[in-house]
């Protein structure tokens, strides 16, 4: 299995190699150069297969053995997800009606984001301990990847983590879980701008490739094709739980912000599962804008909404889609992107939009009304609590019922307890007895304001991080 840029620059690459990137050298995103197809037959011997080995099926179709030898990833995996709090790591909640609520949220942080960053981390170190190196990781969060990302890195001698918050735009369940790390291995800065603000000195950090080289810089955001491999697993994982025989069809309902978690499901899809994915956005929804109608286009400003994981504007795995579709034309993606950094909008072409729809078949807007909404109803009619991501793709139950009759999988990409002020505004009650905890918690941060240079304050972190280190 070999990798490549989306945009042309770099071919042949190792596994190792681009999990150890964060952008290509052409500021592309690395994919797969070939996705593996799997026949019915070998679905078929997958089917009753536990999430974890999943994972390793999964891994094992695009990981060379000669880089990791299927014994050791088998238990590095197994080692990574040993501290979610459930047996099985993920749990398919059947509600009545056909309500199928995905649960990925039972690992430390309480979020999706933990089941492909307990192990991103984990593969990281295997290459680290092997070679002796230190890295820093750089991530730019909107909630959920921090912390997650945090768990898996802290107290590893081999790893440092820098991770910028959107000072306000995060709940304070999510900033405490950042802000309470006190391993010296984490340093966690407060930005007063949005998301996407805050990943613009992330790129410009991850372009100047002399300070990637030089100080081991990474990223583990979904740029990082580990994550995107990793999350491909539970698709799978759904798909067997809920369809009616091997080879049948499932629906699957994604709350969306960076089209990661999208990206893995269309990369399942390409590798011969049989599943349909429709994707759910908030008010900022230049998604459904680029995948209704191919208008790949920056509007506006963010709008700060009750489900803030997708407070986004620049949704960057949209360009792995392109790829994907374009059958690897790589000159064609980078045409596109190109005139997207340029002018804030392209238009997608319509023989690559056709090509994407056979994978996700529609597109719908939430407003925090009908999340509110939608919280509310749910806790009536199942005494169900769920957080306001997954009751965006709970909307779509309601909006659908009385059509199709396929079985429909709801992605719950959080817990509830993370977000107690979207609860209290619907009406639910909290779910307070994984987080109080962290409110008695000391902190530590430090701050970015407006006016400041960003770019030039992570240079200076990450110089002074390699620079402990070589001393150490």
């Amino acid at each position: 299995m070999k990798y490549c840029s989306t945009r042309g620059q770099e071919k042949g690459l190792s596994f190792q190699q681009v999990l150890f990137a964060g952008y290509a050298k052409d500021m592309g995103l690395y994919m797969p150069e070939e996705v593996p197809v799997l026949q019915k037959e070998e679905l078929q011997g997958l089917s009753g297969y536990s999430y974890t080995d999943l994972v390793c099926e999964v891994a094992r179709r695009f990981i060379d053995e000669a880089e990791i030898p299927t014994v050791e990833l088998q238990e590095l995996i197994k080692n990574s997800l040993h501290r979610f709090r459930i047996p099985e790591v993920v749990r398919i909640e059947k509600l009545n009606g056909g309500l199928n609520i995905v649960e990925l949220f039972h690992g430390t942080t309480l979020a999706f984001k933990d089941l492909g960053l307990e192990v991103v981390c984990a593969l990281l170190s295997y290459f680290l301990t092997r070679s002796g190196h230190h890295v820093t990781v750089l991530v730019g969060t909107s909630g959920d990847t921090g912390s997650a990302a945090i768990e898996g890195v802290r107290g590893r001698t081999n790893m440092d983590i820098v991770v910028l918050l959107p000072k306000g735009r995060c709940t304070l369940i999510q900033e405490l879980q950042m802000t309470t790390v006190m391993e010296d291995n984490v340093h966690v800065y407060r930005v007063e701008g949005t998301s996407d603000d805050l990943d613009q000195p992330i790129k410009q950090c991850f372009g100047d490739s002399q300070l990637v080289a030089s100080h081991g810089l990474i990223s583990v955001n979904s740029i990082n094709w580990g994550r995107i491999m990793v999350q491909i697993a539970h698709y799978f994982y759904l798909y067997f739980q809920l369809c009616e025989k091997v080879g049948s069809p499932v629906e699957v309902v994604i709350p969306t912000g960076a089209c990661g978690n999208i990206t893995a499901g269309c990369l399942a899809q390409r590798m011969g599962l049989p599943i349909t994915l429709v994707a759910g956005v908030n008010t900022n929804n230049i998604v459904a804008r680029t995948l209704d109608g191919g208008d790949f286009s920056v509007q506006g400003n963010v709008v700060t909404s009750l489900a803030p994981a997708m407070d986004i504007q620049i949704p960057y795995n949209v360009e792995r889609l392109m790829y994907l579709y374009a059958d690897g034309d790589t000159n064609r993606v980078k045409k596109l992107m190109e005139d997207f950094e340029s002018n804030g909008r392209v238009l997608i072409p319509q023989d690559i939009m056709e090509a994407m729809r056979t994978a996700v078949t529609g597109t719908f807007t939430v407003d925090d009304e009908e999340i509110t909404n939608t919280l509310y109803k749910i806790h009536h009619d199942h005494h169900y609590i769920m957080c306001p991501h997954t009751a965006v793709a709970a909307a779509y139950h309601y909006r659908k019922m009385g059509g199709e009759h396929l079985p429909h999988a709801y992605i719950a990409t959080a817990s509830p307890a993370k977000f107690p002020e979207a609860l209290q505004k619907a009406g639910v009650p909290p779910v307070t007895e994984l987080v109080t905890h962290l409110k008695s918690l000391p902190t530590r941060s430090m701050e970015m304001r407006k006016g400041e240079d960003w770019y030039a304050m992570l240079r200076t972190k990450i110089e002074s991080i390699t620079a402990r280190r070589s001393k150490a």
